[in-house]
């Protein structure tokens, strides 16, 4: 291979590698990628090759320069290629890495010299390498031949411009030597990109080609047309010597022995030729590599910290020890009982943030949705009066009734409260199935010990159950209470000289809230039509009079208000492509609900919110629909009667009557209830938990059984230790790379402004030779209009300055005005080339 300076760059990567390979990491180092720009025979490709150190790539009638070519280099311990295009295939000849690229060239764009962005793939392994991207990009070219477009220029400069645009790409702008440089494409895409010079070198190609009498030392010295990197000067096998074989090392040789023995180029023949471009790119390497240091080091600094004290915990660990396993079987129950009083009580420290869990959600249960179930249970008003009438009429028999029968009251309230066992007792579920999950969230912290985990939850599960027979069978004993004797005595009862001024009271009552705010939120509304935008979300006001909603939650924009009469809410089945859960509102009168719909669709990212909105509403006086079979349906319809006025008045005295005592059972019982579950199961468990787990975890069976660990965690504490050992060796290693390698210091800025800021594919004009001159400090003036001196050569061929060239009769005014006016005077030792 011939990049020395890439094969001096290997172990430094490699040990940075190793360091983070040791702990499973990836070195994600990120080279930069290395773009080649410039125009058609330019010398681009032979640049690639060198830096590569492999002949590989296509020569003649601009094969290569129609496709972009991104070459990944990757360090492997063999030499092979493979073609993204040719997946599962390795090429170990290179010659048929060559001839792949002239027919996928050809596959895609013709024979006909077309050009394509589509970029060829090519990666190359072997141990001689970075990882590293090289790119070698078409060639700047003016007019379209063959079948390119029109446009071929433009084409050319964008997809160039995608490529080197990216600040992680280093741009190598190649120029032949006998071209005008001050018109460079290459340095005119590199500085509209860079117009700071940091990532662009200039490279100076066929300098073995320039006219007799003419050199580019003034350029390749950084004087004339000065770039904040300079310039590189190299000389790359002709197509002869492609043709003939000459292999890259003979051809290095060959530039080393030009810069020597030329006499413009011999005092700086160190700073020139291809191996001075490797060590230039590898010096930015080096310096890519040690800006990444600090962060590398910071990571595993932090991953070693956190790390310090599990690994001293397992350095000096003994997993068959007795005493260890009894003083952590003990250590393990008591922070096990600590985990479980704070998710039930609540704690500051191992907050969730993301749901409710634990006490939070048993107190959702107790307030929320048990009030809820119990409102469900509720009769529908008008079944509640034809009950009542049914009762009153079957109470009287034969007889025509002259007084309201209180025994029609009676067997109406206990029908309601038999109701409520339901409820009571699913609120008891939905508390014990919280447990549960506590149980096994707390649990989590034993999953080192799984016997030990699994006999945990074993014991503390069955305590729960038992405790729920007793816990369900006082709660419907308090419902048994309720029904044993209806207490009209009650001093909230209001008996029965007060039934008929109940319904005014009650209105009174709640015209007195109307302002008060019972939620806020965030909800969508579902059921907008696409035409008119399609679901939307808005900030919901709930009061105990209306529902509004506003376009923000600064509530100054407001949408609508609907007043909450007559309206109920029933539940809406979820879509199968929607993940919201849904409910809507409807009036109970058939009336829009909102402008031209009968319900309003709301949406809310969970079912919990689902509840709690529905919680709210009824709150608000918004009760859940009652759905009634079929059956019961027909019976209204064929039952349905006309009631006297008589039987309407005892109606609704015996309705007044049995809505105020139920709310006193309902009062009792949602008071009653969660102090209940609270007492015979939460506080239950808890106490058993302290007082009882570890007894029954002895008398389970052999405790040093239930620590045994589990085979993750012996191979956990093996990682810990060894990774622990990883960062601290990592560490050092990123030390001694900190130490043995040097930051290159960028150069200073220079003047570049003489490279041209467009691109748009025009030329920039010469200077007028009246211009003012730029020259650098020390530098005198030529006086205006003068030739350039006899004896120095122009900078870049065919320009010939030298009035000895036979060449200068013929075309005086060829130069460049640029030249002269930049050009310093003559050095009184130089002389003129033979």
């Amino acid at each position: 291979m011939g990049n020395r300076g890439m094969e001096d760059l290997i172990p430094l990567v490699n040990r940075l590698q190793d360091a983070f390979s040791s702990i499973g990491q990836a070195c994600n180092l990120d080279l930069p990628q290395i773009a080649v720009v410039g125009g058609q025979s330019a010398g681009k490709s032979s640049v690639l090759e060198n830096f590569v150190g492999r002949d590989f790539l296509p020569r003649g009638s601009g094969i290569v320069t129609r496709r972009p070519l991104v070459l990944q280099l990757i360090s492997a311990n063999a030499e092979w290629a493979e073609f993204l295009h040719c997946k599962g295939k390795k090429f170990t000849d290179f010659d048929e890495v060559r001839q792949e690229i002239e027919g996928e060239t050809d596959r895609v764009t013709g024979a006909n010299k077309g050009i394509s962005p589509v970029p060829i793939n090519l990666r190359v392994y072997s141990p001689h390498v970075l990882n590293l991207t090289l790119i070698d990009l078409p060639g700047i070219t003016k007019v379209p031949v063959g079948d390119q477009p029109v446009d071929i220029e433009q084409q050319i400069r964008d997809m160039i411009m995608q490529f080197i645009s990216r600040e992680s790409c280093l741009i190598l702008a190649v120029t032949p030597a006998n071209t005008d440089l001050a018109n460079s494409d290459a340095l005119k895409l590199a500085k509209d990109v860079d117009p700071q010079g940091l990532r662009t070198i200039g490279v100076i190609t066929k300098l073995d080609l320039m006219d007799e009498g003419t050199d580019a030392r003034d350029v390749l010295e950084n004087k004339l047309l000065p770039l904040r990197r300079g310039y590189i000067g190299v000389v790359n096998r002709s197509q002869k010597d492609i043709d003939g074989k000459k292999d890259i090392k003979a051809a290095l040789e060959a530039e080393r022995k030009f810069f020597l023995s030329h006499p413009s180029y011999r005092h700086m023949a160190e700073k020139m030729g291809t191996p001075r471009l490797q060590q230039v790119l590898n010096q930015q390497l080096t310096n890519h590599i040690r800006d990444t240091l600090p962060a590398f080091r910071s990571k595993l600094q932090a991953q070693l910290l956190a790390l310090d004290k599990e690994a001293e915990e397992y350095r000096g660990y003994r997993p068959d020890d007795p005493s260890r396993k009894t003083k952590q079987l003990l250590q393990m129950v008591q922070q096990f009982s600590v985990d479980f009083e704070k998710r039930i009580e609540g704690s500051g420290d191992q907050v969730d943030t993301v749901e409710l869990s634990g006490g939070a959600k048993i107190n959702r249960v107790f307030h929320e949705r048990f009030p809820f179930e119990l409102v469900k249970m509720e009769c529908d008003d008008k079944e509640m009066r034809r009950e009542i009438s049914y009762a009153i009429k079957n109470i009287h028999g034969i007889r025509t009734g002259l007084f309201t029968p209180d025994m029609a009251f009676e067997a109406i309230v206990k029908k309601q409260i038999v109701k409520l066992k339901e409820p009571c007792i699913k609120c008891v579920d939905m508390v014990i199935q919280e447990l549960i999950n506590t149980v096994r969230q707390c649990s989590n912290k034993l999953e080192c010990f799984p016997r030990l985990r699994e006999e945990t939850e074993r014991i503390v599960t069955s305590h729960i159950r038992d405790r729920e027979s007793r816990a369900k069978d006082q709660v419907l004993l308090l419902i048994d209470l309720q029904l044993s004797y209806i207490n009209t005595n009650h001093e909230d009862f209001i008996g029965f000289a007060s039934a008929q001024q109940r319904s005014s009271q009650t209105n009174k009552s709640q015209s007195s809230a109307g302002n008060q705010v019972i939620r806020k939120g965030w909800l969508t509304i579902n059921n907008i039509s696409i035409i008119k935008g399609g679901a939307k979300e808005y900030w919901f006001v709930l009061t105990a009079e209306s529902l509004s909603w506003f376009k923000d939650d600064e509530e100054k924009e407001k949408k609508y208000m609907l007043p909450l009469d007559n309206l109920k809410v029933r539940d809406v089945e979820k879509s199968f492509m929607s993940s919201k859960h849904i409910f809507s509102i409807f009036n109970t009168e058939s009336r829009n609900v909102y402008k031209d719909n009968r319900t309003l669709e709301l949406a809310c990212d969970s079912q919990d919110d689902v509840d709690s909105w529905k919680s709210s509403l009824l709150r608000a006086g918004v009760y859940p629909d009652k759905t009634t079979t079929v059956e019961s349906e027909t019976t209204t319809t064929t039952d349905n009667f006309s009631m006297d006025p008589q039987l309407e008045r005892k109606v609704e005295t015996i309705r007044n009557l049995v809505d105020s005592y139920m709310a006193i059972v309902n009062k009792c019982i949602r008071d009653l209830i969660p102090k209940t579950i609270m007492h015979l199961m939460i506080n239950n468990v808890k106490d058993f938990i302290n007082a009882e787990l570890l007894a029954c975890l002895y008398s389970a069976g052999d405790q040093n059984a239930l620590m045994d660990e589990s085979q993750e965690q012996a191979q956990r504490r093996d990682e810990v230790l060894r990774t622990h050992q990883a960062l601290k060796e990592a560490l050092a290693i990123i030390g001694d790379i900190s130490t043995s390698t040097i930051t290159t210091p960028m150069p200073p800025p220079v003047d570049n402004s003489w490279v041209g800021g467009s691109t748009g594919g025009r030329r920039s004009p010469p200077p007028s030779p009246t211009a003012p001159r730029r020259m650098s400090s020390g530098q005198r003036p030529a006086p205006r209009g003068a030739p350039p001196p006899p004896n120095r050569p122009g900078p870049l061929g065919p320009f010939n300055n030298s009035a000895d060239s036979p060449q200068a009769p013929s075309r005086p005014n060829r130069a460049p005005p640029s030249i002269p006016s930049r050009r310093p005077p003559p050095s009184p030792t130089r002389q003129a080339p033979p």
